[in-house]
């Protein structure tokens, strides 16, 4: 198994930048497909974005272009951790964010495809 924990959170201005980062143990990330999820206040968790153990394949929510043009993930296998760059942070942003792992090809898009989830890190733009 892997255990995750994410790290780089905190509280920013609207149009700030953070870098999550999620570090891995117990085993390499490089054994994973690897996805960012977000969870806020009353809602559902919802799909952020997801890179596959290749970096051949790198999905991000469609649900809000913006997130396509703001957030970016990347992966660092020799460092067994996984990356979300976010830019031009919004208050509607503001949630708790989780890194999970799956064994599937490819980047899975959905939460029922990750079997190994990090204890979330909160992360709060204000306007």
């Amino acid at each position: 198994q892997v255990q995750l924990v994410e790290s780089g959170g905190g509280l920013v201005q609207a149009g700030g930048s953070l870098r999550l980062s999620c570090a891995a143990s117990g085993r390499t990330v490089s054994s994973y497909a690897m996805g960012w999820f977000r969870q806020a206040p009353g809602k559902e968790r919802e799909f952020i974005a997801s890179i596959s153990r290749s970096r051949l394949n790198i999905y991000y929510a469609d649900y809000a272009d913006s997130v396509k043009v703001r957030f970016t993930i990347s992966r660092d296998d020799a460092k067994n951790t996984v990356y979300l760059q976010m830019n031009s942070l919004k208050p509607e942003d503001t949630a708790v964010y989780y890194c999970a792992a799956s064994g599937l090809s490819g980047a899975p898009t959905r939460r029922l495809e990750y079997a190994f989830w990090g204890q979330g890190t909160q992360v709060t733009v204000s306007s």
